[in-house]
């Protein structure tokens, strides 16, 4: 029986169904160098926080170096990177906009974990379908003049993306991250809170009655007994006032949360918890000029010089690139060349075992010469060799034919020389060492002649 796949639950977003919407915001959270096992739960925890548009099992290896990020953020439409790093002095934040800055470093004065908010809980939640949608982003004073108070401003609004109040499905508001500015100590504060809802009016009993499936009883003669014990509205419900009860317009995510109910917002805190202190403001991604900076305060002089000192490196890089450019584009142009050679070589050698041009074309036949087609310089390649291999032929029998011959003629004069009488026997001897030494040098010269020919054939099959 074939596994059953499991279904998805949750429907992405399609962005290219409405091209008129906004843009998503998306982003990295990675660490660099080594920064412990406390801080890499942290970057867990804030995937989790700016969920579901992150790459919650993004891997980084040790050999990664931002520039790796930055080439594929354009691809995966990513818009803004958190890059958690440890030194002696403790642990730093950096909040950089993709692909050109500006990047905000802050200093990570304290920080909680999840695991440790939770800890702290009575009944902890646990997590949900809350992180299938993206938080909702509320700013606390951060109404300063100053520039970097801006900057700070809105680069937290494009961390999250937009809402449309009158388009938003009140079901998709289930998590919030507040961020407040402490005037005193120039510090950020960080919480993630969930949001959740709960009937008001009514004391506890009836709330467990309404809210949780079938109340425990069995201590109770009577359910009377369990309603009227609790018939009080509760401390928590009293200290939360008038402000927090709300008329829900549209139905929410919960048991019996219909519209036009009255309800009470409850936040219950997640995690992680934050303070940060924001120590510089750079205007490119992690480099660049230094537009703000909590502890060094430069004069005009001072930053006008480090300007030019900072034109005279890009320009230096500039020209170091374009070397290196002309220096490949040299390599290629001689790699090409060498090729080229090469090939013109080989193609030189070949026609040289095939002989002469001159050679070749008294070979060729005469109703080739007018051929414009692809397999006429195969053709009478193809013609040339046959012709030279039947001409060898014939002179290799030619040669084998005189060889006999000469030695049949050698055999006749000496059977010659012993019928005559007159001849003495060492005449004869003397006449036939003379023959037999003539035949032998033309023997060798013929066998050398053989061998050439051979050798020569053997080439032209192969070719």
């Amino acid at each position: 029986m074939a596994r059953q796949r499991k279904k998805r639950t949750h429907v992405r977003v399609d962005e290219t169904a409405n091209p008129t919407a906004p843009k998503l915001s998306k982003c990295f959270v990675i660490r660099s160098g080594p920064v412990g096992t406390a801080v890499t739960a942290l970057v867990r925890d804030m995937r989790k926080v700016m969920e579901p548009n992150t790459a919650s099992r993004l891997r980084e290896r040790k050999k990664n170096r931002l520039k790796d990020f930055v080439s594929v953020a354009g691809q995966l439409g990513v818009t803004h990177f958190l890059i958690f790093t440890r030194t002696e002095y403790g642990t730093n934040l950096r909040i950089a906009r993709s692909p050109r800055g500006p990047t905000l470093c802050f200093q990570v004065t304290k920080y909680s974990l999840i695991r440790d908010v939770l800890g702290l809980q009575a009944t902890p939640k646990s997590p949900g379908a809350e992180y299938h949608t993206s938080p909702l982003l509320v700013l606390n004073n951060f109404g300063g003049d100053s520039k970097q108070m801006k900057l700070l401003t809105a680069m937290f609004q494009n961390m999250f993306p937009p809402i449309n109040v009158k388009t938003m499905q009140l079901s998709e508001a289930r998590r919030v991250v507040l961020f407040s500015y402490n005037n005193e100590t120039n510090r950020i504060d960080f919480r993630h809170y969930n949001i959740g809802v709960k009937p008001v009016g009514i004391s506890k009993s009836i709330k467990r009655i309404i809210t949780a499936e079938i109340p425990d009883l069995h201590n109770y003669d009577d359910i009377s007994e369990y309603v009227l014990r609790e018939a009080q509205a509760s401390e928590s419900e009293a200290e939360n006032g008038i402000d927090s009860k709300v008329t829900l317009p549209q139905d929410f995510v919960g048991r019996n949360n219909k519209k036009l109910d009255q309800r009470a917002i409850k936040l219950t805190e997640l995690g992680p918890k934050l303070e940060l202190q924001l120590i510089k403001v750079q205007s490119g991604l992690c480099d660049g000029e230094v537009l703000f900076h909590e502890f060094v305060h430069k004069t005009p002089e001072q930053t006008k010089e480090m300007q030019h000192e900072r034109e005279r490196r890009k320009q230096m890089l500039l020209s170091r690139r374009q070397q290196q450019e002309a220096n490949v584009e040299k390599k290629k142009a001689e790699k090409n060349a060498n090729r080229l050679a090469t090939s013109r070589g080989s193609e030189k050698q070949n026609l040289v075992e095939l002989e002469s041009d001159d050679d070749i074309t008294e070979h060729f036949p005469t109703e080739y010469e007018d051929e414009s087609s692809d397999d006429y310089i195969p053709n009478m390649r193809d013609q040339y060799e046959d012709d030279r291999n039947n001409e060898l032929d014939e002179e290799f029998s030619d040669i084998e034919y005189n060889i006999n011959q000469s030695g049949y003629e050698k055999d006749n004069l000496f059977d010659e020389k012993l019928e005559n009488q007159d001849s003495s026997e060492s005449e004869v001897r003397t006449f036939s060492a003379g023959r037999i030494k003539k035949n032998s040098a033309a023997l060798g010269k013929a066998k050398a002649i053989i061998k050439s020919i051979t050798t020569r054939k053997t080439k032209m099959e192969k070719t």
